[in-house]
């Protein structure tokens, strides 16, 4: 559920740096759409969480200590 709701922040903020790219605002445009690639990236990185969460079943990495 979490990583649903970074990808849609992180679809709009990309959506409103295409339109302040547009409005020719250069400097918010990037602001808006690192911040987009952030919210992404938060995202990616709870998926993989919960991937890896689903796949183990001890609590912490037990199976680095090997």
């Amino acid at each position: 559920m979490t990583e649903r709701v970074f990808t849609v922040v992180a679809g709009l903020f990309l959506v409103a740096a295409a339109v302040l790219l547009w409005r020719n605002s250069l400097t918010a445009a990037f602001v808006a759409a690192a911040v987009g690639i952030v919210a992404w990236f938060l995202g990616f990185r709870a998926q993989i969480r919960a991937r890896v969460a689903a796949e183990s079943p001890v609590e912490g990495n037990e199976d680095l200590e090997e």
